[in-house]
């Protein structure tokens, strides 16, 4: 304080100390109009000291001769340093700071004076113009605050900082240029910087790619160690993802630059799998999001098997498959490497052969397939890994006839060995096993085995299973339906009931075969017209659409259960009105919304698993062949025409 009773001159004789609020007053009028350059330093430095204690202060009677000074004072930058880590105290809402600043000053409303500062500072948009130009300053007491201040301003405000930036020229062009600073810490900080002003922004997204920032991100990542290396690593990597997640410009120019070959080493980890860092976890898992956001479902189908072609001729993909079979991976990263092979093989025809070529390194070496089968179905593995390895195989089927044949065939009675463990008997296992998400699974993954393939949902009719000693072999189909009226939980009936509208959809020799059973129609018109509580009403709407799938898909070959009669069946035992109300608790379950938005199963519980999303599909493709539900609603009418009108 010795030094500011110097400043202010007169108070120390008087004994009385000057408030904040004076102090700080009478140091802006020292930088307001004193002509001496080392006398306007010396109280921006007394400025700074203040700013933290006194950030309100500071910020409301400071700011404007803080703006003042960068614009009249650039040839010394000592004293540009010094406003801008002033400015940079009363504009940052930094935890710590604002902790301290509490903590020392109870009345410091912290939440919102960064916000209220910011808009201050870019109301008059040439001060950010003036902070960009600073910022070509090399002297690193100018250079560092000045990223800290631009950083903070995108912060508080970034739509609005981010649209300046934009229309500055050379704007963008200016930060690029600290990704090239030889002070690591700048170049650090310039990282920072590029997040935020990336995020959200596609015009910026596609500037800051041209300006040829995957290379320059690409090096530092090789030359911090790729994911040996530590938290610079992590911040190019989230500054990569925001380059390219849902910006197919920048995906694309990523792909014809050859930088997915570039993303290959990042995936090599050894053989020594023990004691893997936190950082390493963090950043392996960043990495295989980057090869996700590549292939994601949700880009155009064009450029996803274009970048899955890249990925398994430059041996990405054999190097994520090569750690889904490593021992001593941890679970997380497992999971998510699951997810990412996922993704790379989903509808590509040559990724997905490969996959089904990939072996355990066991002994006798065992399929992949079969490999994670085995953890689906076994109740002690991790939920979230299920899931994974269902939606792995999922996009191992998707839109790949001949591995639905190739999964059908290992159940078939002519193919199966005794010897080794198949798919299919895994399926199966899991399909009548006491777990009830096994069940679910299982049901699942034999569903998508028959989607839009009516050769193997006619294959597996053949299948007959074994149930106890001296009876005879009952098929898989009727299987399904003896646990089902066996009253099992919702969850495996869900599953089932799901795999039965799959099998029968379009596939009238499977209807008939349904049919055939005399006691499957009572079984279904009794489910659908019980009142049942709510929890029930999912299964009871899911009766009624396999019902119907039996009218619509109905050759009439079995005298007992033409069209005709099962609509009059419906007619006089469940009612019109009451059948196409079961139908519709399907697409108003919460759970059914959800599993329509995206392929990857995404539950947050077990208990949640309840639809799956190619079922949804099926469910609308259905709608669409009428109007909504009344597809069978009129299909049940005797007049179409008539009923059509009518409604």
């Amino acid at each position: 304080m010795n030094f500011l009773r110097g400043v202010m001159g007169g108070q120390q004789s008087s004994g009385v100390q000057p408030s904040g609020a004076e102090t700080i007053q009478k140091l802006c009028d020292r930088v307001a109009s004193s002509t001496l350059l080392d006398d306007r330093r010396d109280a921006v430095r007394a400025l700074k000291s203040l700013s933290k204690k006194y950030r309100l202060e500071v910020g409301t009677q400071a700011m404007d001769h803080l703006l003042n000074v960068l614009q009249t004072d650039r040839a010394d930058s000592e004293i540009i340093g010094y406003a801008l880590d002033t400015l940079y105290n009363i504009l940052s809402n930094d935890a710590e700071e604002a902790a301290e600043s509490e903590e020392e000053n109870p009345q410091a409303q912290t939440d919102d004076l960064g916000v209220q500062f910011t808009e201050m500072f870019i109301k008059q948009q040439e001060n950010v113009t003036i902070l960009l130009s600073i910022l070509e300053e090399f002297d690193f007491h100018v250079r560092w605050p000045g990223v800290k201040l631009l950083t903070c301003l995108l912060k508080q405000q970034g739509p609005q900082v981010q649209q300046i930036i934009l229309v500055s020229p050379m704007g963008v062009s200016r930060l690029m240029d600290l990704l090239d600073d030889s002070r690591e810490v700048i170049r650090n900080d310039g990282l920072l910087l590029l997040q935020q002003l990336t995020k959200s922004n596609a015009a910026i997204q596609k500037i800051v790619a041209f300006e040829n920032a995957f290379e320059r991100l690409l090096d530092i990542i090789t030359e911090e160690g790729n994911s040996d290396g530590g938290i610079v690593v992590e911040d190019c990597l989230l500054l990569l993802q925001n380059l390219l997640k849902y910006n197919n410009s920048n995906q694309n120019f990523f792909k014809e630059g050859s930088y997915i070959q570039r993303m290959k080493p990042w995936f090599e980890v050894g053989d020594d799998n023990s004691g893997w860092s936190a950082q390493k976890v963090t950043n392996l898992h960043l990495m295989l999001q980057l090869v996700r956001v590549l292939v994601s479902p949700g880009n155009p189908p064009g450029a996803t098997s274009s970048c899955q072609k890249f990925m398994y001729q430059c041996g990405l993909l054999q190097q994520l498959c090569i750690i889904l079979m490593a021992t001593g991976v941890p679970a997380d990263i497992l999971t998510e490497t699951i997810n990412t092979v996922s993704e790379v093989i989903r509808g590509s025809q040559v990724n997905q052969d490969y996959f089904a070529s990939v072996n355990a390194p066991s002994n006798p070496p065992r399929p992949a397939i079969v490999v994670l089968l085995m953890s689906m179905v076994n109740e002690r593995q991790p939920f979230v890994l299920r899931c994974a390895v269902l939606y792995c195989f999922q996009c191992f089927l998707y839109k790949n006839q001949k591995g639905q044949g190739e999964i059908v065939a290992t159940l078939l009675p002519s193919t199966i060995d005794a010897t080794s463990l198949s798919a299919g008997q895994l399926l199966c296992g899991g399909l009548f096993s006491t777990d009830s998400l096994s069940n679910w699974c299982a049901a699942v993954a034999l569903a998508h085995a028959l989607l839009e393939n009516s050769t193997q949902k006619e294959q597996l009719l053949r299948v007959q299973l074994a149930t106890s000693i001296g009876n005879p072999p009952v098929s898989l189909l009727q299987q399904c339906t003896n646990i089902l009226a066996q009253g099992s939980k919702v969850q495996t009936r869900v599953g089932l009931l799901m795999l039965l509208c799959t099998w029968l959809t379009n596939c009238p020799i499977a209807v008939t075969h349904f049919l055939h059973n005399a006691s499957n129609v009572p079984f279904l018109t009794a489910q659908i017209s019980e009142n049942l509580g709510e929890e029930e009403q999912l299964v009871q709407g899911l009766c009624a659409l396999l019902l119907g799938i039996c009218i619509y898909y109905n050759d009439n070959s079995l005298e007992s259960n033409t069209k005709e009669k099962l609509k009059q069946l419906i007619e006089k035992r469940i009612g019109k009105e009451i059948f196409t109300e079961k139908l519709g608790f399907i697409t108003k379950h919460e759970f059914y919304s959800k599993a329509a938005q995206k392929p990857q199963p995404s539950f947050s519980s077990p208990d949640h698993m309840m639809f799956d999303h190619e079922f949804t599909k099926l469910v609308k493709e259905l709608e669409g062949k009428t109007p909504v539900y009344i597809f069978l609603y009129l299909k049940l009418s005797e007049g179409f025409i008539t009923s059509y009108l009518q409604l």
